[in-house]
């Protein structure tokens, strides 16, 4: 296993540094919430308009999304909701490439964002052309991207995976004797190599979410609660993946905390996604997980610094004034597609309803 450095760190990080100066919305006021609440809800109808949020969203975008009858859900997800639903606009509450995913599925429908400068250090730390290029001088060896990239980069790729399907397409594809080009979340690509055993060229990609996790304060909050059981999203590091009780993606750790006995669950991943979590089981206790500000910035702590960017104001006046509309190159589009069908295919082909893995 190798791990690719042509993107240096240092520049991703001031990359990610550059963007968290961006700042945080401002907090609105209880009444002003109202305001825009009311405001949004009949924007939304007047433009033929859907809300599509991800569960890293503020929990206020979250439950706006259900009162509306839209869809609070992983990136693939909030994608096919809107492809399927009669709506003409999508607006999706989440970062950039996710509503280019949108544009691709629905190249009919207008797809606006509360903002465009939210974004993921996954997707600007795989720039196009220097992965095309390290892509280029592999061709021996399939490349399977993460869904958290580009569109460019879907298009560059032989599969497009989400989280939840991404062990079961690799394990096929190392049956069938396939080398990979893996990117862009090498935490991710460890995760899966280690499981399965495969051939597997990382690009050197992270989430700064995900790598805050640390072992230690995991296994003292652990002491803790002994009788917690720990939920990890396989974006985190290799030692906090080890000390977990179930590893999975979004849709699989909110399934976990219905499913499994326990009756605590200390959580590594954004801690938005307690919204989702506390609606499947209301009666269970959710713990964030420490986080170790070791990461591009400090400042992303447990929650990502880019979703915040998602607010009420900001989404009433994308509504209202069709501000940052999605456009995306349609041949780069149809060749994204094919990408992300072959997964789709795969998923229905093979049954696949992953429930992550437990420990």
């Amino acid at each position: 296993m190798t791990v690719l450095e042509a993107n240096s760190n240092q520049a991703v990080n001031k990359i990610v540094s550059d963007h968290l100066d961006y700042g945080v919305l401002s907090t609105l006021s209880e009444a002003d919430q109202q305001n825009y609440i009311s405001r949004i809800k009949q924007l939304l109808k007047e433009k033929n308009a859907v809300l599509v949020a991800h569960y890293y969203t503020d929990p206020v975008i979250q439950a706006l999304a259900d009162e509306t009858g839209g869809c609070v859900s992983d990136s693939l997800e909030m994608a096919r909701f809107g492809r399927d639903h009669p709506a003409t606009t999508l607006v999706v509450a989440g970062v950039k490439f996710m509503g280019e995913t949108s544009k691709i599925l629905s190249p009919e429908k207008t797809i606006l964002m509360p903002t465009l400068e939210a974004t993921c250090s996954l997707d600007i730390g795989c720039p196009i052309d220097e992965f095309s290029a390290f892509c280029d001088q592999h061709p021996d060896r399939k490349v399977v991207v993460y869904a958290n990239t580009s569109v460019e980069v879907k298009a560059r790729a032989d599969w497009v995976v989400t989280s939840s399907i991404a062990l079961e397409i690799v394990q096929n594809l190392m049956d069938q004797g396939e080398k990979i080009i893996w990117g862009p979340d090498q935490h991710l690509g460890n995760y899966i190599q280690r499981m399965t055993g495969a051939d597997m060229l990382m690009w050197n990609g992270s989430c700064i979410v995900h790598e805050e996790f640390k072992a230690k304060g995991l296994q003292d909050l652990k002491k803790v609660y002994p009788e917690a059981a720990v939920l990890v999203h396989p974006e985190s590091p290799e030692s906090v993946v080890k000390i977990a009780d179930m590893v999975g993606s979004t849709s699989q750790i909110i399934k976990a905390a219905q499913t499994m006995d326990n009756n605590t669950f200390i959580v590594a991943t954004d801690k938005a996604i307690f919204y989702k979590m506390q609606q499947a089981a209301p009666d269970k206790i959710f713990l964030e997980a420490p986080t170790g500000g070791s990461g591009a910035s400090c400042k992303s702590c447990a929650h990502c610094p880019w979703m915040a960017m998602n607010g009420l104001d900001n989404l009433a006046e994308c509504l209202e004034l069709g501000l940052n509309e999605i456009v995306v190159d349609e041949a780069i589009a149809d060749k994204a597609m094919i990408s992300l069908n072959r997964m789709l295919d795969f998923a229905k082909e093979h049954g696949v309803q992953s429930q992550g893995r437990r420990f």
